[in-house]
């Protein structure tokens, strides 16, 4: 039969920290320092700044909801691009060689001016547009329809 193992603390009897360091040593949280955030501004601070050093204090602002706007952009080399689709869906119509494309329709607030036009696009029902993209446009004989002008 196997003889048992006899347990630490017989052994460590009559020893103050019984093989732990100090009387504390296996008591709760005492050898980590604390559990948790503990001594995160005392004893632990130089650990917490090498994780994360911006762990202290307030940065930046967050902006009111009630004054951010969602405005709905779309690039007039995307709407170059899906000019036919859009005319198989009846968003845009063709007349010749030219696309009326009803911007409204499609839900866009502005439109930017990356990417390529090489069809002769009459957009309709347009709120903003960049002037890269009213260059790009009537550069290639397109039109505007904006309800300011």
């Amino acid at each position: 039969m196997q003889k048992r193992k006899s347990k630490k603390i017989h052994k460590m009897r009559g020893r103050r920290a019984a093989g732990y360091g100090f009387s504390a040593g296996h008591r709760a949280s005492g050898q980590r320092g604390g559990k948790g955030a503990a001594g995160s501004k005392k004893h632990h601070y130089i650990k917490v700044m090498q994780e994360n050093p911006r762990y202290f204090g307030k940065l930046g602002f967050k902006r009111p909801q009630k004054l951010l706007e969602d405005v709905v952009v779309l690039n007039v080399g995307e709407i170059d691009a899906a000019a036919d689709r859009l005319v198989e869906d009846g968003i845009a119509t063709m007349k010749g060689k030219r696309y009326q494309i009803d911007v409204a329709k499609l839900g866009v607030d502005k439109i930017l001016g990356s990417g390529k036009v090489t069809r002769k696009l009459d957009l309709v029902g347009v709120k903003a547009i960049s002037a890269r993209a009213r260059e790009k446009v009537l550069g290639i004989g397109g039109t505007i329809d904006l309800p300011d002008e």
